[in-house]
């Protein structure tokens, strides 16, 4: 028994690092001969895996020549475009300003309940929304919504607005993260840890902390959801938006629902 624990643990090691070799996406979004050979991969460990008397080495070689097949057909695709088409396919139209068509739908072999599935599954419920619906390679839809329809943007509205920054992860599980710490000034620790004061948190009740810029978004173990402000004053001005789901059922008829506190 030990012994096929270990094998058991070192084929799926191995496995593991091959697919981690192979690339970072995700199942959906595999083409076809990339799960092709993740399928045959998965299937060729667990014979030696199951059967002690086979050697490990009968599971190795093949997943090793599956992984250099894959870095060969990887590299063919990214040189020629028509070995490209050939093995992936090429991205189909399957709705052509609001029309759903048929004559593609036979084609792919697919019926309208794929079709409706994947289509809110972007975020859009009626086809007369879409200018045009593309059936990607790997078997998603990409959509482009009619102008009447797209979401308004702050260009739209001739706005200004600050450069987004990207949260980062100051607090996980109770824990302050070092290394992104290190990508922020030097006194965020202390700001976080006077925030976590201001509103009687302790550091290991805190699921998770983010900082982006002086945004900061706080999910205690217990309780609802926090933002907050930090300034870079030495003061610490604060402005804390504390969540209140009993809040939003009041549709906005209390100013003070939002639970607003400055410091």
């Amino acid at each position: 028994m030990l012994n096929l624990f270990i094998r058991c643990l070192i084929l799926y090691f191995f496995l593991l690092l091959a697919m981690r070799l192979m690339g970072k996406r995700q199942l959906g979004e595999l083409q076809p001969f990339e799960l092709a050979i993740t399928l045959v991969a998965s299937d060729l460990v667990c014979i030696p895996m199951a059967d002690s008397t086979i050697p490990l080495i009968y599971g190795i070689i093949p997943v090793f020549s599956l992984f250099l097949v894959h870095i060969i057909i990887t590299k063919l695709a990214t040189k020629s475009i028509r070995f490209r088409k050939f093995l992936n396919g090429k991205p189909v139209i399957i709705i052509e300003k609001g029309n759903i068509l048929p004559d593609v739908l036979k084609e792919l072999n697919m019926n309208i309940d794929d079709i409706m599935e994947a289509l809110r599954g972007t975020g859009y419920f009626n086809p007369s929304e879409v200018e045009y619906a593309i059936l990607e390679t790997n078997g998603s839809l990409t959509v482009m919504p009619k102008s009447q329809n797209k979401p308004v943007s702050p260009e739209d509205l001739g706005l200004q607005l600050p450069a987004a920054t990207i949260p980062v992860s100051v607090i996980m599980e109770g824990e302050f993260i070092g290394e992104n710490l290190a990508q922020l000034d030097g006194t965020i620790k202390e700001r976080v840890l006077t925030l976590l004061d201001s509103l009687s948190v302790k550091q290991q009740d805190v699921l998770v902390l983010l900082v982006s810029g002086e945004d900061v978004f706080l999910q205690p173990y217990k309780g609802d959801f926090i933002t907050a402000q930090l300034s870079s004053d030495d003061e610490a001005y604060m402005s804390i938006s504390v969540h209140d789901e009993s809040s939003d059922d009041k549709n906005g008829d209390d100013n003070n629902g939002n639970g607003e506190v400055e410091q």
